[in-house]
This record gives structure tokens, C-alpha cells and sequence, in this order.
């Protein structure tokens, strides 16, 4: 009954995230060993916009899971995920790529949805299907924002 009950306020956060981003198909990317090196778009991520997708509760939804302290104005900062403070220390501009993009190349057992994927998921509602839940310049986005959050 408990992993139920989890597995339904997972979905319900993931519910929430898909359901306003809806973007167009993943852009190919190359996985090289725990890294997506190569940006996803020919433009350059934008922090700004990064913070912005990060925090907004229809699109990418980071606080729901993550606390952010560069964020105190955002209330009710999830809990679930580890803290994101230092993530620009601890992780390479690459390897938040594909953390952002598809956690679970590196961290099989996350909740975490992987934001730029379509393929190996399951029961995805047909109006969803072949839709990421952000694009891949609002991936490139959140990577800037990440990288500024230093030790």
C-alpha cells in the first residue's frame, strides 16, 4: 500500500510537469560515458531563463523534488531529490546535460523524469507520446542556471 501510495504522488508530480511543457520530439543527442557533451542547440542556454523553467510549477518543476537556496522566495521547496545547491561544482556542463535530459542513464532507481526523452517509458498517454517535457533549448537553459549554482 505505501509504495502505492509513493508511486501515486510520484505520478501525480510528474502529472503535473508533462502536462503543461508538451514540447515537440527529443533532438538526438550522444551519450558519452556520464555525459551529453555536446549542447543540445546551436544556442547558447540561458541562465535567466533557466532559473525561470526551474522554478515555474507547469514547466519544469525543480522545487517540487529539489531545494534551491539561491531561491528562498520560492516556498514549499521539495525534499525528495538532493539539494541543487553546487550542482555547477559537482557535476560538468555534460553531465547536467544528461541529468536534466535522461536521469536515469545515471541514477537508474530516480524518480526523476528524464525531461528530454520519448523512448523506454511506460504507459504514455497517446496525446503525450513523442513529446518531451521540455524542449531542448529550455534544457540548455536549466544547464546554464545549474552551472551557476557553485560551492
Amino acid at each position: 500500500m505505501f509504495k502505492q501510495a509513493i508511486g501515486i504522488g510520484v505520478a501525480a508530480i510528474v502529472g503535473l510537469t508533462s502536462v503543461a511543457a508538451l514540447a515537440a520530439g527529443a533532438v538526438p543527442y550522444k551519450v558519452v560515458e556520464d555525459a551529453i557533451p555536446e549542447p543540445l542547440t546551436a544556442e547558447a542556454g540561458n541562465a535567466d531563463r533557466g532559473r525561470e523553467i526551474m522554478i515555474n510549477r507547469r514547466l519544469g518543476n525543480c522545487l517540487a523534488c529539489h531545494q534551491v537556496s539561491a531561491i528562498p522566495e520560492q516556498p514549499f521547496q521539495g525534499e525528495v531529490g538532493p539539494p541543487l545547491d553546487g550542482a555547477g561544482s559537482r557535476w560538468t556542463e555534460g553531465q547536467l546535460r544528461l541529468i536534466v535530459s535522461n536521469s536515469k542513464v545515471l541514477f537508474p532507481d530516480t524518480i526523476m523524469p528524464g525531461f528530454h526523452r520519448t523512448e523506454g517509458l511506460n504507459r504514455v498517454a497517446e496525446k503525450f507520446q513523442n513529446k518531451t517535457i521540455l524542449s531542448a533549448q529550455e534544457v540548455e537553459d536549466v544547464v546554464a542556471y545549474l552551472k551557476t549554482l557553485k560551492d
